[in-house]
């Protein structure tokens, strides 16, 4: 009876409050290193996710994504995902990106291996990024590189900005403040 009323209760909270979406703390992605980029262990931070390629026309956008990653490091955390999927603008190997990346942006902010950010072989993380069914929060389409998802301290989805709005822009700076 005790196990009734426990399943009962459960199923009612359920249809009033809507399912319970996991967080992006809950994903674990290959780094462009070869290691673990483990997303729990940015709890208490918020987490700007960035699909990337270094042949785009958006690519100078590295230097703000590097820019904002150090001057709000106590409370962000900038996360890019190298992508091919736009125009062929990021062929390279993983050694090449992460080199490109570091000599002509100087980026030290987490680089994931590289990815499908759409499509049949879309990664896990961007599936929940994208879909409002994962995510509880909106319903993205990639259409380019350097779309930009802002996840809150907690790890739940706060916004979305596409590939025009640039890292520095007070659209994104003023969830920083």
């Amino acid at each position: 009876m005790k196990y009734l009323l426990t399943l009962v209760t459960v199923a009612v909270l359920t249809a009033f409050t809507g399912p319970a979406f996991k967080s992006i703390h809950s994903f674990k992605v290959k780094s462009i290193e070869g290691g673990e980029i483990d997303f729990s262990k940015f709890k208490g931070k918020k987490i700007l996710v960035v699909n990337t390629a270094s042949k785009c026309g958006f690519t100078r956008q590295y230097e703000a994504l590097q820019k904002i990653s150090q001057d709000y490091k106590d409370k962000l955390v900038v996360v890019g995902f190298p992508c091919n999927q736009f125009g062929g603008q990021e062929a390279g190997t993983e050694e090449e990106i992460q080199s490109f990346c570091k000599a002509r942006f100087g980026v030290t902010f987490p680089l994931s291996a590289k990815i499908d950010v759409k499509g049949d072989n879309i990664a896990p993380i961007y599936k929940w990024l994208c879909s409002k069914s994962e995510n509880g929060v909106l319903d993205a389409e990639i259409k380019w590189n350097f779309n930009k998802f802002l996840i809150d301290e907690n790890g739940k989805m706060l916004a979305y900005f596409p590939s025009q709005t640039t890292p520095d822009s007070e659209d994104i700076l003023k969830y920083l403040k």
